[in-house]
Order: structure tokens, then sequence, then C-alpha cells
């Protein structure tokens, strides 16, 4: 049975605790089985701790044999987080060279500090591009991160190292960070479920490099899973200015009502994004997808935001770039020549817009944020593509044969960094080369349960498939 743990999804597994029909010593060891067979393929961790892995998951072994004194709902499971967490005992390199190998590692950002009081089995930390700086995850510090899907293809970024190591089993859960897509990006080219929570919901501290356009998030194999991780995550904590002191939301209330009579608009190109630069089977994916929520009783609008001219891909790139460059000359001389070509062209850019173009793009963003709360007063929900592609090959910065610095080419997810409502993707199809294709659900600010619920609906009929590499042990 144990092969079989590790591709269970955490709320099968804490059943199978509680019947004592598994526990997490036989599940972390499933997992650990997993990185043996697949990392050297995938290079999906930057770093591992199976020793103490086994100690954690033999203190959750103790507290479900006692019965009633596990810490939460996902004690026991096998998890692991991003590189861009700082995580106490760990290292956060943050993907980069100019980091320190030596540390100190002696703080839990509140992520990682409410997983470990949960009882969640830490495997590791996963990969990231230098400081989360595009979307794909390669670094000159730990290599490319490769596609479960397809060798040789991207995972898509930052959070690719997350997404390659959840697809196959080597952790039963994941965490990862949202600056312009990093969830959701690679959750589309992974083809596992991710969401990008309404900003500060889940607690970020030390602050990102990114200021709010950051966001941190599950990566799952079932929606369900995700919801259990938002009951232990997103939980107040002092250290982020932004949350809500008072935010203790069960996502798992109303999980299971499906979209019945819910008013849902579907947006093919989200009003701004060139119908050409849309994979045809991208397209007819979603497509496909939105008639699923039609026959689910759901009723659905075509419709898109009027943006009034403005361009999201400009207003992002414009905030990412200069904030990219004061982290950059945060850095010595010295250190910048470790420092990856790209973020440092990036930097560059950024620390040349001028101060009425930062200025303009932060009065723009606002402007978005509040056309799109205006037009989601009038539905429910909002549908689009994840992404307008497929996962392209390694060590390309991005789409398209682009240099990284213009993160356009993830339209759909940055838009709802820019606004800061909840959005997620789940897996809807496959294209022509068999590589995941994701569709995007977005909610209105703090409606992050429904948009749980609407994938969860969905899930119910379309079940996320695993690639075929995690069938391979």
């Amino acid at each position: 049975m144990t092969a079989d743990l590790a591709m269970m999804p955490a709320h099968e597994l804490v059943k199978l605790y509680k019947a004592r029909k598994a526990s997490p010593v036989e599940a972390t060891k499933s997992a650990l089985a997993r990185v043996d067979a697949f990392n050297p393929q995938l290079n999906a961790f930057q770093h591992l701790d199976p020793d103490s892995a086994l100690r954690q998951a033999r203190a959750s072994e103790k507290r479900w044999k006692k019965g009633g004194k596990r810490l939460s709902d996902i004690d026991g499971v096998p998890i692991t987080i991003k590189d861009m967490v700082l995580t106490k005992g760990m290292p956060t390199r943050m993907g980069s060279l100019a980091t320190d190998a030596d540390g100190p590692w002696t703080v839990d950002a509140p992520v990682a500090q409410r997983l470990r009081e949960a009882g969640t089995v830490l495997l590791g930390k996963t990969t990231s591009p230098e400081y989360g700086w595009k979307g794909v995850t390669d670094s000159g510090l730990y290599g490319a991160t490769h596609n479960p899907w397809k060798i040789g293809r991207t995972p898509g970024g930052s959070s690719g190292g997350g997404t390659a190591a959840e697809a196959v089993g080597m952790g039963n859960l994941a965490v990862g960070t949202d600056g312009a897509g990093s969830v959701r990006i690679p959750c589309s080219f992974s083809g596992i479920f991710g969401l990008k929570p309404t900003q500060a919901r889940v607690p970020l501290y030390p602050p990102s490099a990114q200021g709010t356009l950051s966001h941190i998030g599950p990566m799952t194999r079932t929606v369900r899973d995700a919801a259990m991780m938002m009951n232990v995550m997103a939980r107040p904590d002092p250290r982020d200015p932004y949350g809500r002191p008072d935010d203790a939301e069960d996502y798992l209330k109303g999980f299971d009502k499906g979209v019945k009579g819910l008013r849902i608009a579907y947006s093919p190109n989200l009003g701004f994004v060139e119908r050409e630069k849309i994979d045809r089977d991208v397209s007819q994916a979603v497509e496909n997808a939105v008639k699923v929520f039609k026959t689910l009783g759901a009723k659905i609008v075509e419709d898109s935001p009027d943006l009034m001219g403005l361009d999201p891909r400009r207003i992002l790139n414009a905030h990412w770039q200069s904030n990219v460059a004061i982290l950059a000359k945060s850095f010595s001389e010295e250190k910048r020549a470790l420092m990856d070509p790209g973020l440092l062209k990036a930097a560059e850019v950024g620390a040349n817009l001028g101060q009425e173009a930062v200025v303009t793009a932060i009065h723009q963003r606002q402007t978005v944020a509040a056309i799109m709360n205006q037009f989601m007063a009038k539905y429910d929900l909002l549908l689009t593509p994840t992404m307008p592609m497929t996962a392209f090959a390694v060590n390309e910065n991005g789409a398209w044969g682009g240099d990284g610095v213009d993160i356009g080419w993830t339209p759909f997810t940055l838009t709802f960094n820019l606004t800061r409502q909840p959005a997620a993707t789940i897996p809807c199809g496959l294209d022509r080369e068999g590589m995941p294709i994701g569709l995007q659900i977005v909610g209105g600010h703090a409606r992050d349960a429904l948009v749980l619920r609407a994938a969860a609906a969905y899930e119910r009929v379309r079940p996320i498939p695993a690639p075929p590499m995690a069938h391979q042990i």
C-alpha cells in the first residue's frame, strides 16, 4: 500500500490514519521513495531532510494513536514548501547564488509556522527561479526543473518545483507563492490544482520584494485538499499588516453545494488578450469546461470587463520591474555579479522607468481593481483560460522566445495579482501533445471559499488526472 499513499489525496490519507489502516510514517516513507525515484529526473527539491521528516512523522503517528489528540485535519500529511518561504532550520536561498548559504534560518514565515502547528510533515524545500523573477523554474543555484508530463518541458514557475513534486507524489501537499501567476502558471503547466487566495488572507512575512502583488497559496491534487490547507494557512498573523485580524473562515463550509443557480461570467480573452495569442487547444478546452458549468446548473454569460484601454500587462511590468530594481540595488556589486542576467536586465529596465511611469502604474492598478470590483458585482464568478499556451521548453525565460523581462505572456493570471482577487486554476484538458491545460476560476474579494466550491463542483465530474510518470513506480 505504501506506494499508493504518496499519490493519495490528503483528505483520504487522514481517513486511513484515523482508521489505523495507514500511518504518517508509512506515508512519509512512500513520499521519500518517490523522491528517490523521480527527483533525479525532475530536479524539484532545493533541500530535502528525510531524517527530520521521519521524526515529525513518528510524532504525528503517536498523536493519531492516542485518538483525538491530532493537531489538525492534515496532521501527519507530507508537504513541501517553496524556497521563497522562510522556514526555520531549512535554507531559504531564494534560488540565488547571491544569498548566504549559511543562513541563519531561525524564523518561520507565518505559513511555515501554521503548518508546523498543524502537525504536517515537512519533507523539504522546492525549487524556484532567483527571487521568483520569472514564470519558469531554473536558476544558477539549482539548475532547471522539468515538467512531470514531459521531461524537457518547463513545469512553469516560479513555484515549479512544488508542482513538479506534487504531481508525482513527492509530497501530498505543496505551498507556492504567486506575484504574477507563480502558483497558477505551474499548476496549469503541471496539471494540478492551485489557488492564489485574496491578497493577505494567507499572511506574508518577510515582506516580498513584489509588495502587495505577492500571495501564498496551496497547490494540490484535489480541491478539497486545498480547502483543508486554507483552514490551516489562512489565519491572521500580526506580521502581515494587510490581513484581517478576525479572519476565521471555514473553507469547507458549503464546499459541496455546487454551482447551481450561480451567475458566472465567461471571458475567452478577458477583454484585452489578443485572440491569436491564445492556443487553439487552450481555447477549445476552456470552452468545453464552461459547458460543464452549464450542465451543473450555472447561468453562464459571456462577458468581459471594460478596462477603458488600460493593459494589465503594462501595469504589472512597471510594478515588478521597478520592484526588482530596488531588490538588485540592495546587493553589492560582487553579489550582483552572481545573479541571473535576466533578473539584472529587468532591474535595469525598472531603474530607468522614471517616477512618472511608476506612479502612473500605481494609479492605473487602482483603476483596474475598481473596474474589476464593479464587474464582479454582477457575477458570482468569472471563468477564463489560466494560460494562453501550454508548457514550453526548459531553460527559456518566457513563452514565444521572450526574455522574461516582459511578463505579458501570462496575462490572465497577472491581472488578478493587480486586483488582489482570489483566482484558482484547475486542469481542464490536454493539448495535441498531451500537455495539461488550465481553467482559471476567479471570485470577488474574500470569496475564496466560493472559488473552491466551484472548482470542487467541476472536479467531481472532471477528476484531475495524474501524469503518466506518476504510475511508473
